[in-house]
């Protein structure tokens, strides 16, 4: 069983299609984050494990859907219906396989899906990573694997949107292999607290930013070394 981490707030409209579109094998943790709708009722009579964590912030959700996971492979994607279950075995077999240590869903975005203030802001961010990490990523995506005592290892302290800033660059830092892998990315159910609002963008790209500012000199070990990256590990596409 694989265990995938869902963080959720007010996502009643679209957690019982997430859940349902669950792979065989893989064990939905959905970590409600204070949500003020039937969010976390639905998820359980779906079949999902219900986690509470009344701290805000989307790494703080994370982080308790970490600590609720027991299997040693763990996934982590949105709630809100703009990606599909069912691609996260494909994900999973880089790592099964020992071909990555973290893989991260590229989104290919159907027409209307992606707000353009949101795709921008990914555009940059992603583009500052290439530039400190040498990572060839084109996307900071919610949907993710890694093993689960790696992800422990990186020592993640942020809790808010730097959350999955934080990883990439944690991950690139330790020297782990990352390899990116195209998944459809749909119209959202419901509204987005980050996305769908300029004022919610605006704020994770300042969670983001402060990770790059204060962080990233501590966490990634450049090594500017022709032919190699973060000690020696070649990074995937």
């Amino acid at each position: 069983m694989i265990d995938v981490v869902l963080p959720a707030l007010n996502e009643a409209s679209a957690v019982a299609w997430v859940v349902g579109r669950m792979p065989a094998g893989f064990r939905p943790i959905l970590v409600d984050n204070g949500s003020t709708d039937a969010t976390a009722s639905i998820a359980r009579a779906a079949g999902a494990t219900v986690v509470h964590e009344p701290v805000e912030g989307f790494g703080s959700a994370c982080w308790a859907g970490l600590q609720a996971a027991t299997s040693r492979i763990v996934c982590f994607m949105d709630c809100d219906a703009s990606l599909d279950p069912v691609a996260l075995p494909l994900l999973v077999g880089y790592v099964e396989r020992e071909e990555a240590d973290l893989v991260i869903a590229e989104r290919i975005a159907r027409r209307g899906a992606w707000p353009p203030h949101a795709r921008l802001a990914n555009r940059v961010l992603t583009a500052e990573v290439r530039r400190r990490t040498g990572l060839p990523l084109t996307d900071l995506g919610p949907m993710r694997v890694i093993r689960r005592d790696t992800l422990l290892g990186l020592g993640m302290t942020d809790r808010r949107s730097g959350w999955p800033l934080e990883m990439v660059l944690r991950a690139a830092g330790a020297g782990l292999r990352v390899r990116s892998v195209p998944v459809e990315y749909r119209e959202r159910a419901g509204r987005s607290k980050v996305t769908g609002t300029l004022r919610g963008t605006v704020r994770a790209v300042l969670d983001m930013s402060r990770m790059l500012r204060v962080g990233s000199t501590a966490i990634v070990a450049h090594d500017d070394t022709p032919g190699r990256h973060h000690g020696g590990k070649r990074p995937c596409t």
